[in-house]
């Protein structure tokens, strides 16, 4: 059996029935829509997908920001008004 990773859960054919409704009835907390038991997908709010993508691509600097670290010895320093 898979592990389902929200607290709210609804099967499929009560989500066909009805999208809308458990869209509202959700609100902003993520929802598990289930296919024979098992988690067919996730819904999530807008606002909520932004975080996550925001932090994925976070994580995908991480590695540019360690490197350029790494080289702070090699900066130049630079007056604003010289910009």
């Amino acid at each position: 059996m898979e592990t389902v990773l929200t607290k709210l859960a609804v099967s499929m054919s009560e989500f066909k029935k009805n999208p809308s409704k458990v869209v509202r009835e959700a609100g902003n907390t993520p929802v598990a829509v289930l296919n024979h038991n098992k988690p067919a997908f996730y819904m999530i709010d807008p606002d909520t997908f932004e975080a996550m993508l925001e932090k994925l691509a976070d994580i995908d600097l991480l590695p540019v920001l360690q490197e350029r670290l790494s080289r702070k010895h090699e900066a130049v320093e630079v007056k604003l008004d010289e910009l």
